[in-house]
């Protein structure tokens, strides 16, 4: 068990219990002069704790801007957006950027280790609580300064700081490794898309498997491409007066249908026997069936995992397909190609949340290899690449969990 100054785990080596202070003792506000809103070189801390970086600007700043000038090391925070994980320590490539006082900077006091303080602050428990208890509602404004310097600050000796900010920074490396490793594959396999799909108005793709000759063909996608469509949106356990549960057969909507994968984490909802066979009736999702989703967001598209039952509901529809006439792995990628996307978005209806009905999907048409041989190598090649990327994107999101873990025992 810990006490409120004595965290859960701790180095072997260190006992006794953290002290209590306020986070004014441990920084100082950097205000040095700098340019303008039109001379300044601008950088901006990102949301969610990823970090500071330059600022890309759609409109020309103001000249009665005043900006400030910020040092590498500097701890820095958003007062727009303290509710939002906007914390960062400025990188050595940033030294001599600017920020307003909206984005104040901070030296760190000798006895306050950067990585450790970094942690500490961009955990939920601290900066929604103390941003929320600060100003009385989640929708305050601003946290000003002397607000953050009022905050409690419960550390270690600097000893141990170092050891904990040390421990947390490998662990940050490993995740940005492990990162950049799955942006490079989705990049990867975008450049395959783009070269394996024909572009508008051509008829073969500019790479193409050995073997394989002549142009390929345009078709509808309903009653050609696709066999069958799913389509349960509208309705709600209430209407069976029923409600979900959190056992049993896996929901399926535009929540959790990503672009590859089912996330089955992400606000998991299931429905019980008796529910799935009323929602589903004699219908039933097969493994490969592929699910798109048809609004916020519009175009996402993954297959169906297994055999193990599942209940489509909203935003989100299934597509089944004849093997004489289709591959499903090949429908999968043939949706996500860039010229389908972008075909997609021109026939979709909104606003901001853009979304397709059936009947405008219907009138759409596809470019499709004749030959269904030749379909299920360019499917199975891309089903390697989405696997590949699925076990990146779980390893990625298992590192970031024992993080969490990690954070919530070792801090107090």
């Amino acid at each position: 068990m810990k006490n409120n100054h004595t965290p859960e785990i701790r180095f072997p080596g260190y006992i006794g219990d953290w002290e209590e202070r306020k986070i004014g003792e441990f920084l100082t506000e950097s205000r040095i002069s700098g340019t303008n809103g039109l001379e300044a070189k601008k950088l901006t801390v990102k949301l969610w704790g990823k970090g500071v970086v330059p600022k890309n600007e759609i409109y020309q700043g103001s000249e009665a801007t005043k900006y400030y000038i910020r040092k590498a090391g500097q701890f820095i925070y958003g007062k727009l957006d303290f509710l939002h994980q906007a914390f960062g320590i400025i990188p050595d490539k940033l030294d001599g950027y600017e920020s307003t006082l909206d984005s104040p900077a901070f030296d760190i006091a000798e006895n306050l280790n950067s990585s450790f303080f970094l942690e500490h602050v961009s955990r939920k428990q601290f900066y929604l609580y103390q941003g929320t208890i600060a100003n009385g509602s989640r929708k305050a404004k601003r946290i000003h300064s002397e607000t953050f310097f009022e905050m409690p600050l419960i550390v270690p000796t600097m000893e141990e700081q170092k050891k904990i900010g040390d421990f947390f920074e490998k662990i940050d490396q490993t995740i940005a490794l492990h990162q950049q490793e799955l942006t490079t594959l989705k990049q990867t396999k975008q450049g395959f898309l783009q070269k394996m799909f024909p572009k508008e108005g051509e008829s073969v793709p500019e790479v193409r498997f050995p073997g394989f000759t002549g142009d390929w063909k345009e078709r509808k996608l309903i009653n050609n491409i696709i066999e069958k469509v799913l389509d349960f949106r509208g309705k709600s356990p209430a209407k069976f007066g029923m409600r979900w549960g959190n056992s049993g057969y896996l929901v399926l909507s535009a929540l959790n249908v990503k672009n590859g994968y089912i996330d089955k984490q992400v606000e998991a909802k299931y429905g019980d026997q008796t529910l799935f066979e009323r929602w589903m009736g004699k219908e039933r999702l097969e493994k490969g069936d592929v699910v798109f989703t048809t609004e916020a967001p519009l175009g996402n598209v993954a297959q169906v995992p297994d055999d193990n039952g599942y209940i489509l509901n909203q935003r989100a529809v299934a597509f089944k397909t004849s093997t004489e006439k289709t591959d499903n792995n090949f429908l999968a990628q043939l949706l996500r190609s860039p010229l389908f996307q972008t075909k997609l978005k021109a026939n979709a209806s909104g606003g901001t949340a853009k979304g397709i009905g059936m009947k405008e999907f219907a009138k759409m048409s596809a470019t499709i290899p004749v030959s269904v041989e030749e379909q299920i190598k360019i499917g199975n090649f891309f089903k390697q690449l989405d696997d590949t990327i699925s076990l990146q994107q779980r390893e990625l999101d298992a590192l970031k969990e024992t993080k969490k873990a990690f954070l919530q025992k070792m801090f107090v």
